[in-house]
């Protein structure tokens, strides 16, 4: 990947992370938990699109289309596993 391919691919990421938690609000620590995540997600689904050869709305040097996948697969499943409440645990 390019510089430039990698730092459009942390705005997207990040787009998505922050989307999540204006939606469903939290702390801060809810932020960065789901820019962490988001993150890990992306790059994580541009990996394993580049190793096992899938061309799902590639653009240029990104795996988009399975970066974003990958990221929003991971937020969905940290979200649902953050929504436990601790207080009557």
């Amino acid at each position: 990947m390019t510089f430039p391919a990698v730092v459009f691919s942390f705005f997207i990421a990040m787009m998505f992370g922050s989307l999540l938690h204006l939606w469903r609000g939290g702390s801060l620590g809810r932020l960065v938990l789901y820019l962490v995540f988001s993150l890990i997600g992306f790059f994580g689904g541009h990996f394993l699109a580049g190793m096992l050869g899938i061309e799902f709305l590639d653009l240029g040097t990104i795996h988009l289309g399975m970066g974003i996948l990958g990221s929003l697969l991971l937020l969905a499943l940290v979200y649902w596993l953050s929504l436990v409440d601790l207080e009557n645990a």
